[in-house]
């Protein structure tokens, strides 16, 4: 990326206080990069341990595979998800809260003696469940938020800062260059007036 400026005081100053802002804020770039990192670990982590709570549990009620077919299809339904929205590493990320259910009337004497453990199984299942997809979806957030700090950390770090601090150079060294064309230019002038006079004095 070229930085654009001109050979003046002006754009030296606006570089000076370009640079400045970059490396005032590097550090914390650096920082919530960290964070990130150790929080996408975390997430996957978190994430994993959910996939796999979900997938131990499909199998621990795996016995119960041939009783589901005596179950009512949509006795109970999700009435309602609660997503809350918390903040990991400055980033904001959802966070399960309650499911509200919505549980049809039945008739505990007519129906198998089973039927209050499937509900409260197909509940686990389902919180289990969705807690798996909202941890993947953390994780995702998180993944992607870590990706543009580490973009952006490069980009002052490899890029900006180099930049901006090449320009300066090069700014200052043509305003050296030009005050030493100026001095040596008016003392040429000097010299040459000097001998002017000591001509006019012979004649």
């Amino acid at each position: 990326m070229a930085i654009k400026f001109q050979y003046n005081k002006t754009s030296l100053t606006n570089l000076g206080k370009q640079l400045k802002v970059r490396q005032n804020a590097l550090p914390t770039l650096k920082n919530k990069e960290s964070a990130l990192r150790a929080s996408v670990i975390a997430a996957k982590a978190n994430a994993e341990e959910h996939s796999r709570n979900f997938e131990r549990m499909i199998q621990d009620y795996d016995y119960l595979a041939a009783l589901w077919n005596e179950f009512e299809p949509g006795l109970i339904s999700i009435k309602d998800v609660e997503l809350k929205t918390v903040k990991v590493a400055g980033v904001k990320c959802p966070e399960l809260g309650e499911i509200t259910f919505e549980l049809k009337d039945f008739n505990a004497f007519v129906k198998p003696a089973w039927y209050a453990d499937g509900v409260r199984i197909l509940k686990d299942l389902t919180y289990e469940g969705l807690e798996a997809e909202v941890a993947l979806e953390r994780r995702r957030i998180l993944e992607f938020s870590r990706k543009k700090t580490t973009q952006k950390v490069n980009l002052y770090e490899k890029v900006q800062i180099p930049g901006y601090q090449e320009a300066i150079r090069k700014i200052k060294r043509y305003m050296e260059d030009e005050e030493n064309l100026s001095k040596a230019s008016s003392k040429i002038v000097k010299e040459r007036h000097a001998l002017e006079e000591e001509e006019e004095e012979v004649l």
